[in-house]
């Protein structure tokens, strides 16, 4: 069971850096057990399982592995933990911003280095709901997954890219999952190796070397690379949500376009994704004037 311990350069909050790579509080691939933070893995050497807990009076945060996988994800842990982010290189142009930053200082940028699996549930999240995509992730990775190494039996790893491949079109149906949503994760997985060289380019390449599958746009490569990468600069354009928050937040005023989001984040060139992380964790969103819609069911149609 091999482990190793990380030393953070200052504040540092292990839940909310991580917490964007949970996809919804049923994932089978990413738990919270108190203080402790599970994740389930595919790496290049095989599945894998990592937990992870700070130890502020000590200083660090201990994590310890299991399976195949195990060596890879200590040897990238630090990376994972935000230790190539440079939260520095930002400055708040925004009172709204600057008092995020100042409440939040522990936020690092996560940096995976594994594209598929945040591929894959970014393509599940293609204009739908949050709920509607975290449960086709949550049961595709309940019948198609593996148990993850380890001693938390209820952890699944995702599947290898040939299982995905092979997933039948009545699976995909069953978990909600229209036909070009599950193309699409198809065709990525075909060419997964090449899918994952864009862990290793800057973003401007790692995005079009995304984007040159059909059925994955600027909106999926942003929402990958965040994680993959942790791109300081990987904007989300095209959410449906993201612009009135961004809009409402700095100006008070709703019904932002994508292009007065950009406008808004021009000061924030090279670090916008941060500054939409910031005001994410502000917490100010525009109120509701309208009741949601019910979430859809392909599978009853």
């Amino acid at each position: 069971m091999p482990a190793r311990t990380w030393v953070p350069p200052g504040p540092y909050d292990l839940h909310r850096t991580l917490g964007v790579l949970r996809r919804g509080p049923g994932d089978p691939a990413f738990a919270v057990r108190g203080d402790e933070v599970w994740r389930a893995c595919r790496t290049p050497d095989g599945p894998g399982t990592l937990r992870l807990a700070a130890r502020p009076a000590d200083g660090h945060v201990a994590a310890t592995a299991w399976g195949p996988g195990a060596e890879w994800l200590l040897e990238h842990l630090p990376a994972l933990l935000g230790e190539g982010d440079d939260p520095t290189a930002f400055t708040a142009r925004h009172r709204v911003v600057h008092e995020a930053r100042r409440r939040h200082p522990g936020v690092r940028l996560a940096r995976t280095g594994l594209v598929l699996e945040s591929l894959i549930p970014s393509v599940l999240e293609q204009k739908v709901t949050s709920d509607e995509a975290y449960r086709a992730w949550r049961l595709l990775l309940q019948r198609h997954g593996t148990p993850a190494p380890g001693p938390w039996d209820r952890l699944r790893v995702m599947p290898e890219p040939r299982g995905w491949a092979l997933i039948p079109s009545w699976e995909w149906h069953r978990a909600g999952v229209d036909a070009k949503r599950s193309s699409a994760i198809v065709r990525a997985v075909r060419v997964a190796a090449r899918m994952e060289e864009a862990a290793r380019m800057d973003l401007a390449a790692a995005t079009r070397r995304l984007t040159a599958v059909p059925g994955i746009g600027p909106w999926t490569a942003a929402e990958t690379l965040q994680r993959a990468l942790g791109a300081p600069d990987a904007i989300t354009v095209g959410d449906l949500h993201l612009p009135n928050v961004i809009g409402y937040a700095l100006t008070g005023r709703r019904g932002t376009t994508d292009e007065e989001m950009l406008e808004l984040l021009a000061p924030y060139e090279g670090q916008r994704h941060r500054a939409a992380r910031l005001i994410l964790l502000s917490g100010l969103v525009p109120p509701r004037r309208a009741p949601r819609f019910p979430v859809g069911d392909i599978a009853r149609l």
